[in-house]
């Protein structure tokens, strides 16, 4: 009993010794957990969440509808805890191995010898940081992870949000054609009354009237599967409420010029910060392959129970021996570093080709409408007027009416067409290239994009 006695306050000195242990965070460490804070106060948990989303209504600006959004988002929720996850193993990398509690006894015909004892494995020198280095690192592609998930959020809300805009456009210019076509349909029968007109041209007129009709209904049934899109990336499910669409149409504001463009996407495109933190990574793994020859040790102490104590201390070492171990790994790493740089290259050359598409589209679209609004649609609505009313007339055949009704909703049409082409494109510009966070996003603070203020160049 005297033993146990003896043992009791030793072994809870040392449970309360451990329990209150805390490691030393490393520079990365902190800066990681810094950022990690700084998006969690702008990012609350799914519990809370629902109290800190904008109200929508039809009047609320796009940004409100935007941050709802981001802060809904499944994908930026994954994105999230894989980054958190990731933040945490930097503690576990750089922390020492939990302490090991011995105990050692002699028994003969009794208890003769008790020794309890304390170990503790202590990596080779720079084994610890060189690991916390590889998983900072891994940290800081997981947070660009996490920005580029934030990022496409935002550019498939807005891709929704432009495309049932401007299908509401396609259904207005149908609806007041199909209105146009049913009084030259009307027009026509009088026309054919009076002996003026075939029977022919009543029944191209009916023709023509059904198919738009047909082309309206399809339009208005299609808008059920925009609508879908458009709710679910506000992160809504199937069973909550169907959430309003703003009643005020706003674009995507681009005050990049060309050049500034380019570099604002080398600068912060989150792929491309990703892959240079894989680069980081990789090298740091090459760093930590090379302190696997170094040995490793373990320290202890065992002290005697018995009167008189004796302490017994205990050190060990492992024998690095195996070279051709080491040498797969140093040659693992180095294959990850050189693999390393060559997705981050095809990254940069992707950035590249992908701004030289989106800028090429940007530019097409914005003369196509407007050669399409300033010269194109106003002619076209002339020649109509013209055709109508010369086919009232006698001087134009329903032929050449036709064809100038089909070329004014044409035109207005394919404006429409480039409009949406237009606004996606300056999305994905701002957004999925030059990496330029929407206000109120929650992200880290990253270095500022290039500023400058001039518009995007067109030729």
């Amino acid at each position: 009993m005297k033993t146990i006695r003896r043992l009791l306050l030793p072994g809870l000195a040392l449970a309360l010794l451990a329990a209150g242990c805390r490691g030393v965070p490393t520079t990365g460490e902190k800066a990681a957990r810094q950022d990690l804070a700084a998006v969690t106060a702008r990012l609350p948990a799914p519990a809370q969440r629902s109290h800190s989303l904008p109200t929508l209504t039809a009047d609320a600006g796009l940004s409100n509808f935007l941050a709802c959004a981001l802060l809904n988002s499944p994908a930026v929720e994954s994105a999230f805890d894989d980054w958190a996850a990731s933040v945490e193993r930097i503690t576990l990398e750089r922390s020492l191995p939990d302490p090991k509690l011995t105990f050692q006894a002699y028994i003969q015909d009794t208890l003769t010898s008790l020794m309890p004892g304390l170990m503790q494995d202590l990596p080779g020198p720079g084994k610890r940081s060189a690991a916390a280095e590889v998983a900072t690192a891994e940290s800081r592609s997981r947070y660009f992870v996490f920005e580029g998930a934030v990022l496409q959020a935002a550019v498939d809300f807005k891709t929704a949000y432009y495309n049932l805009h401007f299908l509401d456009q396609r259904l207005r210019l149908n609806r007041e054609m199909l209105a146009l076509q049913t009084d030259l349909e009307a027009d026509t029968r009088a026309e054919n009354e009076a002996g003026k007109a075939t029977l022919q041209d009543v029944y191209r007129a009916q023709i023509e009237r059904d198919q738009l009709t047909t082309t309206v209904t399809n339009l208005a049934d299609s808008r059920q599967s925009l609508f879908a899109q458009y709710k679910a990336t506000l992160g809504f499910t199937p069973d909550q409420p169907d959430p309003p669409v703003p009643a005020t149409f706003e674009s995507t504001p681009l005050a990049l010029g060309a050049d500034d463009l380019l570099a604002a996407a080398f600068a912060r495109n989150p792929r491309l910060k990703a892959a240079e933190a894989e680069v980081r990574r990789a090298e740091a793994a090459v760093a930590q392959a090379r302190k696997t020859e170094e040995p490793d040790f373990s320290a202890g102490l065992q002290a005697e129970t018995y009167s008189p104590p004796f302490y017994w201390p205990q050190v060990s070492m492992t024998l690095p021996v195996w070279r051709d171990k080491f040498a797969a790994q140093m040659a693992a790493a180095a294959a990850g570093q050189r693999g390393a740089q060559a997705r981050l290259t095809a990254e940069q050359l992707k950035l590249m080709v992908d701004f030289a598409a989106r800028t090429y589209d940007y530019r097409e679209a914005t003369r196509n409408l407007a050669l399409l609004e300033q010269e194109l649609i106003p002619k076209a609505r002339q020649s109509l007027a013209i055709a109508r009313a010369a086919y009232l007339s006698g001087r134009v055949d329903f032929a050449g009416l036709l064809d100038a009704r089909r070329a004014c909703l044409g035109f207005q049409l394919e404006a429409v067409q480039e409009q949406t082409r237009r606004e996606i494109t300056l999305a994905e510009l701002s957004l999925s290239i030059a990496g330029v966070p929407p206000p109120g996003a929650p992200l880290a603070d990253t270095p500022p994009a290039v500023s400058t203020t001039s518009p995007l160049r067109q030729p």
